[in-house]
């Protein structure tokens, strides 16, 4: 993101947030059905049809982080130019930040082939999938995946309501050897909850730490309706004013992969919902190199940071919407409201 939002700057403002029955399309939202519409363009018949699926249907909802079978079309079966069009289409939803981010963890892909050997390591699978006809004003969505990540994005009425499940993981967490030696995609997500864990106070940090183990893999894994998690963890408004900070800071860089205006929103809604609400809860080892977990939960929103496999070089790092992953409760609220035809259709 270009800006930082602190949490003094917003104590005792209102935020006012745009809602889905705004009748302008945004601009996150007109760029990916420019770039989407583009990208189809470069295909043919029988390539669109691996990559259009209707809005409606339950493959909108099947997403996963692990090296699976896929439907939809990966950038292995593109020629240049498709794959330069389908890229333009991930550049237009993510921003710079985090689509850096995303092709990291395709070039680890390489890595992994190079040590193990599998066919399913391998960078350009990465898949492309489009549910309903992409439209300024209309009601579509899409998803970009493949081992490590899987990015979903839902838009109503040319307005992007969702951008979640937002996936990224990362195997080497930290790449030992080789030219890309030193390279951590996720350091700022591990860095800054370590940094928050270090400068509370033995009490404090007593209530952090839940539990001495972390768990092998983020508790909500792929599961299409994320469950809230036990309330456990130091509470917001028992931070000092710089350890809120660094906390609001580290929520800021899961929110700060999606463009500006997406993740503004996403923020002002934390806000809306009171931030006095989130809780940061941490397990596992509180040393480098070992099992740890953590997770930040509010009352609308969670994101767990899990890095236990592969000797703690492993991590998986995840952001969920109590109500809005898919859009689904938003969607239906919608459609309640103004009834039509779902694009595509």
């Amino acid at each position: 993101m270009n800006a930082r939002f602190w949490p003094i700057i917003f104590a005792g403002t209102v935020v006012v947030t745009i809602g889905i029955t705004a009748t302008q399309p945004n601009r996150p939202a007109s760029q990916m059905s420019t770039a989407a519409n583009s990208f189809l363009n470069t295909l043919t018949v029988a390539e669109s049809e691996t990559v259009m699926f209707p809005f409606d249907g339950e493959d909108r909802f099947d997403w996963h982080f692990i090296p699976r079978e896929r439907k939809g079309l990966p950038l292995k079966s593109m020629t240049a130019s498709q794959q330069e069009a389908a890229l333009n289409l991930l550049r237009s939803s993510l921003s710079t930040d985090g689509f850096g981010k995303s092709e990291m963890i395709r070039e680890l892909e390489q890595i992994l082939f190079e040590r193990e050997g599998r066919a399913i390591r391998d960078r350009e699978l990465y898949f492309f999938m489009i549910f309903g006809e992409p439209t300024n004003s209309g009601t579509w969505g899409w998803r970009y995946e493949g081992h490590h990540i899987s990015q979903n994005w839902t838009i109503v009425d040319g307005r992007v309501i969702a951008s979640s499940p937002q996936f990224f993981g990362t195997n080497p967490a930290n790449v030992q050897g080789g030219n890309s030696s030193g390279t951590r995609v996720l350091s700022t997500e591990e860095d800054l909850a370590r940094t928050l864990l270090r400068s509370l106070s033995p009490e404090l940090r007593s209530v952090a730490i839940i539990n001495n183990e972390a768990p092998r893999d983020i508790l909500t894994s792929n599961e299409r309706q994320a469950a809230m998690q036990t309330n456990d963890g130091v509470a917001f408004n028992q931070l000092t004013t710089e350890q809120q900070g660094v906390l609001w800071s580290l929520i800021e860089e899961y929110a700060g992969v999606q463009p500006d205006p997406i993740a503004t929103e996403r923020l002002e809604d934390i806000h809306t919902a009171g931030i006095d609400t989130i809780h940061f809860a941490w397990m596992g080892g509180t040393e480098p190199g070992t099992g740890h977990y953590y997770r930040i939960q509010g009352s609308t929103f969670l994101i767990e940071y899990d890095n236990v496999q592969n000797d703690a070089n492993h991590a998986h790092s995840v952001w969920r919407d109590f109500d809005g992953d898919f859009g689904r409760d938003l969607l239906a609220a919608h459609y309640e409201r103004t009834p039509h035809q779902i694009a595509g259709q």
